[in-house]
């Protein structure tokens, strides 16, 4: 078992079709398994073995693709960090998972000079520019005897991330070769593969689905950490030139395309990684008609989860979303188990019996945390560390399932279909009153044209809804009270008005609550 298999039938059975397509060169299949067999090749003369670990720090493009399928071809564990992260950080994630290899662009060796851990390993290659004690890596199709890949069990490791609690230490999810082939079935599903499409990569992880299901792959010509910067100009001039059909991306990503007027003419996309709210979904329907808007709830841990055609949302579905039930993201996939339990945030669930775990779940209609399990749901974390927050372990009287807690809270309707309030975590929960949580109040909010952004928090014990305008155009006094009374029936305590709400790096779409409280702490009162 191996993801590579997919390619070298995708190779075999359209060697012509393009494959990868960067800024700076293209691949058919034929020439992208070339490439790979020949790394793989490499790696294995020079003393590795399968089995062994290797990190990769190159830039996404089609060279670490080549990197990244050489290793798995080899039967080798692929290990990804964020080199913008803190050192203590780095550290620590190499040091759950020492590497045997490195392959880094000439500027990543630089690491090597403050980062123990990156001078200890025994292998390294610089795949541009040079660095010292290492070997120049560029495979090529030229002379290369094509082979199969190293046959792999399904639980053998393949690929290794690393995500941070709110400790700040790293947890690795470690995705097997097993996961990684039942995730590009799911993802095949939910994304509605089609082969020979042309799809604009935004998010890395998911070229891989690409090419097991015979896609083009085209990877967006902007710096991908900061999807809403991204360089629209250059994105509307590859997918003309390239003739993109379909794109995957976070809603910072579409809207930035969308107010720079340089919306491409795709006939699919799909967005998600982050809250989507009905105001953007319905500007770009709105500048698009004929275009298929889909939404993709998942995490690092279950991708996918659910989807939803935005297309099919109601008058009714569309007037509950702005009046505070929640964001609607579909059914799950046919992969996914979904339930929905008592809220037990900041609590961690131990081992149950079949019967105790009955007695957690919640009918349809109570809002709950959403559990999820399935063979593209990720079973556990390196060493454990993290299993005891984020699973539970269900015993029943033949083998046992494990459930994944995603830390979202959520309900599901008559139809089966799945609503999404907010995190656990960010409920506003006072002594005797029903819990409240953010999505449904942020996505009333998000219905008025002046309101760029907004975060809805606990702040000095009220709760508080924190409202940024669009830079370009200030909220003028008269704006902030209709948008007071447009909300006056909600829980709303206290409306404060930000120059700038405070987002994640990855999707720049979530909030980023730790920094948003600590910026209206140091503000004078």
């Amino acid at each position: 078992m191996n993801l590579v298999n997919h390619l070298a039938d995708r190779a075999s059975q359209h060697p012509k079709r393009i494959a990868l397509i960067d800024t700076h060169q293209s691949l058919n299949y034929a020439e992208l398994y070339a490439h790979v067999c020949n790394g793989s090749k490499q790696l294995l003369n020079d003393g590795l073995t399968p089995g062994d670990s290797i990190l990769i720090l190159q830039p996404v493009t089609i060279p670490l693709y080549i990197s990244l399928l050489s290793a798995f071809h080899a039967g080798l564990t692929v290990i990804f960090i964020d080199p913008s992260a803190e050192k203590s950080v780095i550290r620590n994630s190499l040091s759950l998972y020492p590497p045997t290899a490195f392959i880094g662009v000439g500027k990543a060796h630089l690491l090597r000079i403050t980062i123990p851990e990156i001078r200890k390993i025994p292998k390294l290659y610089h795949s541009s520019g040079w660095a010292p004690r290492s070997a120049f890596w560029s495979p090529v199709a030229t002379n290369t005897k094509l082979h199969p890949p190293h046959h792999s069990s399904a639980d053998s490791p393949a690929l290794i991330t690393f995500t941070s609690g709110s400790t700040g230490m790293p947890k690795a999810a470690c995705r097997t070769h097993g996961f990684l082939l039942a995730q590009h079935e799911a993802l095949a599903e939910s994304l509605d593969y089609r082969e020979g499409e042309v799809d604009l990569i935004t998010l890395p992880v998911f070229t891989l689905a690409n090419l097991a299901s015979g896609l083009t792959s085209v990877l967006a010509d902007t710096d991908l950490r900061f999807p809403a910067r991204a360089d629209s100009s250059s994105i509307l001039r590859q997918c003309n030139e390239h003739n993109v059909t379909r794109a995957a991306a976070s809603p910072a990503f579409f809207e930035k395309l969308l107010s720079d007027d340089s919306f491409p003419g795709f006939q699919t996309i799909y967005t998600g990684g982050a809250p989507v709210f009905p105001d953007l979904l319905t500007k770009i329907q709105t500048s698009k008609p004929e275009l298929k808007i889909v939404t993709v709830y998942g995490s690092t841990e279950a991708e996918p989860i659910s989807h939803n055609l935005w297309s099919a949302t109601s008058t009714e579905e569309l007037h509950m979303m702005t009046s505070g039930k929640g964001l609607l993201v579909g059914k799950p996939v046919s992969a996914t188990r979904l339930r929905i339990i008592t809220d037990q945030s900041g609590e961690n669930i131990p081992p149950l019996s079949a019967e105790d775990f009955d007695r957690l779940q919640l009918d349809d209609g109570e809002i709950g945390e959403i559990i999820v399990t399935g063979e593209h749901v990720l079973q556990g974390y390196l060493n454990g560390q993290g299993d005891e927050e984020n699973k539970i372990k269900i015993q029943h009287s033949n083998d046992s399932v494990i459930w994944h807690r995603t830390g979202d809270a959520g309900w599901i309707d008559e139809h089966g279909r799945v609503w999404l309030v907010g995190r656990c975590s960010a409920a506003i929960k006072r002594p005797g009153k029903e819990p409240v949580y953010p999505f449904g109040i942020e996505c009333s909010a998000m219905h008025h044209p002046a309101v760029a952004r907004c975060a809805f928090i606990d702040h000095e014990g009220k709760n508080t809804l924190v409202i940024q305008s669009s830079p370009a155009q200030p909220i003028h006094p008269t704006e902030c009270q209709e948008i007071e009374n447009s909300l006056s029936s909600l829980p709303i305590e206290q409306f404060l008005y930000l120059d700038h709400i405070p987002v994640d790096k990855r999707h720049n779409a979530k909030i980023d609550y730790p920094a948003l409280n600590k910026k209206l702490a140091s503000m004078p009162s």
